[in-house]
């Protein structure tokens, strides 16, 4: 018996004449750049160092596309954002020692969020791996060991035989539910060296599906099915799968209420009868799931944020549907079913049975409710109109990147993102500095709408010196500063629990000069001005900064006294 598998195709004459005579000029590094564009890559992002200049060099003979940002965490955040809007392994190229080492924040954030990122790195030569102390330029004794923590995989190379494969391998990785981010490295001596390996023409770019085990499917079609009051918590990986289509027909064959998850956001629609929108961070949410007596979360770990930082305790059946098998079950019992959230909920949809439920929708609106009369007695009308200002400004169309600030945290539970993978956050890893070049990463992914990135004055000053790269590039990207003159919620933080806050207070830039400084056009707007300066802003090509001076304040948590 002949299975497709074992079928190799006869390479044409003209091929194997090709691979017996190889263009002379190439080196190691067009061995990684033919690779690249072999798998499907059209665009890189990172920074040159001196140990990876073969892999600088061989880009200008190569059509792919280089997106150079200033600083390699940066250029990690861009790789990020682009692997989410794209759903492709994003290249992002680094030298050795500290330029490898800068890069850990971003592909922390990567990992956390499931962000495809094919980090490859140059190493010290191959004479100094193993460990010694051989005196060369930016040498670890173990430089692949600060990533194994963070990343999917690691592969080293040490050959120039290895590289194509190596990179397959890490690209299928990379790609492979849950997708992440990879680490690649190539020692200098074989990136620079001459090569005789043939061009890389291809190469097998498809990831390995996850499909749920079909037994487990069967129970958990039935407990849902027979349930009386079910309900939906969908994670990020419904935005990843790109099943929030499929997600939404579940939730109505069985009127199960959903709420999304900060990394969910837009995998459910905000208006929907059976929606309740992303408030999982408020206690009357909570009570609603833990009521739930078969709960179905979708692509979400029940991590911190999305349990209302381990408050919420399920009374109910719960059955999680995770990519991540390190995350199945690791917070609560559940009917764990490892699987890609798109094909479990194809399964579940095949085998479900319709319930009718009249109340489901009274039941939701009466959540929300609630919530809405939590917040209104907490005196928060302009940190809302500045939420609504950015909402009303922002095509509906439009990607939106936040940073780690109060108005991104007002966000996270308040904010309609108008559609699967349209708002991302920082908040897989809760670094700082994400938003604006992580903007330009979805920006250089598509160039055809305006993208939005919102940080604060702390978060900005991460990655100021990206305003070149925008410029340099002219990317669509707005970037929305919102100037509080310190890291605002530190700020809040610290006065609550001691009475009074250290370390939190910031001399800052003139922002709007500073962004002209650079050739972008900046403005300075009020609360009752940001709608028309921002949506101007939006609507004018090429990058812009918009300075929104203000203190802003977090509405009271309720984990505190759950």
């Amino acid at each position: 018996m002949t299975h497709d598998h074992d079928l190799v195709l006869r390479p044409t004459q003209a091929q194997i004449d090709a691979a017996l005579n190889p263009p002379a000029g190439r080196n190691g590094g067009d061995l990684v750049v033919e690779t690249l564009a072999g798998l499907g890559a059209t665009t890189v992002f990172g920074l040159p160092g001196q140990h990876a200049l073969g892999m600088f060099d061989a880009l200008r003979r190569s059509d792919l596309r280089y997106i150079g940002l200033r600083v390699e965490n940066n250029a990690g955040f861009a790789a990020d954002a682009y692997g989410r809007i794209t759903g492709e392994a994003a290249p992002l190229l680094l030298s050795t020692g500290p330029g490898a080492l800068t890069s850990l924040a971003a592909l922390q954030e990567a990992a956390a969020a499931s962000a495809p990122v094919l980090a490859i790195s140059s190493q010290i030569p191959t004479a100094g791996l193993g460990g010694g102390r051989h005196g060369y330029l930016h040498e670890l004794p173990d430089q692949a060991a600060s990533f194994r923590g963070v990343v999917k995989s690691v592969h080293t190379v040490r050959t120039q035989s290895q590289i194509p494969s190596a990179l397959e391998a890490a690209w299928k990785s990379a790609l492979t539910a849950p997708h992440g981010p990879v680490w690649v490295e190539i020692p200098q001596d074989v990136l620079l060296a001459e090569t005789s390996v043939p061009v890389v023409t291809g190469g097998d770019a498809f990831p390995e599906e996850l499909p749920p085990r079909p037994e487990l499917t069967a129970v958990a079609a039935h407990l849902l099915s027979h349930a009386e009051r079910p309900a939906i918590i969908a994670g990020g990986g419904v935005v990843r799968a790109d099943a929030s289509g499929k997600l939404r027909q579940l939730a109505e064959t069985l009127q199960a209420p959903v709420v999304a998850t900060p990394g969910g956001k837009g995998a459910f629609p905000w208006t929907h009868p059976l929606s309740l929108q992303s408030w999982i961070e408020d206690r009357h949410t909570t009570d609603f799931l833990e009521d739930a007596d078969v709960l179905l979360v979708v692509g979400s770990g029940l991590g911190e944020l999305s349990s209302n930082y381990h408050t919420f305790k399920p009374r109910g059946r719960v059955i999680q549907i995770e990519a991540d098998l390190g995350k199945l079950e690791s917070n609560h019992p559940a009917l764990g079913i490892h699987a890609d959230a798109r094909l479990a909920l194809q399964a579940l949809l095949e085998t479900v049975t319709e319930r009718t439920d009249p109340t489901a929708s009274e039941r939701v609106r009466a959540v929300l409710a609630k919530v809405a009369d939590r917040i209104a007695a907490q005196e928060l009308t302009l940190e809302q109109d500045v939420l609504a200002s950015v909402r009303k400004a922002l095509p509906a169309d439009s990607p939106s990147f936040w940073d780690m600030t109060i108005l991104a945290y007002w966000a996270w539970s308040a904010f309609d993102a108008k559609g699967p993978n349209h708002m991302h956050t920082a908040q897989g890893a809760g670094g700082l500095g994400y938003g604006f070049p992580a903007a330009l990463g979805a920006a250089a992914a598509d160039p055809n709408r305006p993208v939005l990135a919102v940080s604060g004055d702390g978060g900005a000053l991460y990655s100021i010196a990206e305003l070149a790269t925008a410029r340099q590039y002219d990317l669509p990207v707005t970037w929305l500063i919102v100037d509080d003159g310190g890291y605002g919620i530190l700020r809040e933080y610290m006065t609550d629990a001691f009475g009074e806050a250290t370390a939190t207070e910031l001399t800052r830039p003139d922002y709007v000069a500073l962004a002209e400084s650079f050739g972008v056009p900046g403005v300075r707007t009020t609360p009752e001005t940001l709608e028309a300066d921002l949506a101007k802003a939006l609507q004018t090509p090429g990058p812009s900064v918009v300075v929104l001076p203000a203190v802003l304040r977090m509405f009271a948590p309720t984990h505190l006294t759950a």
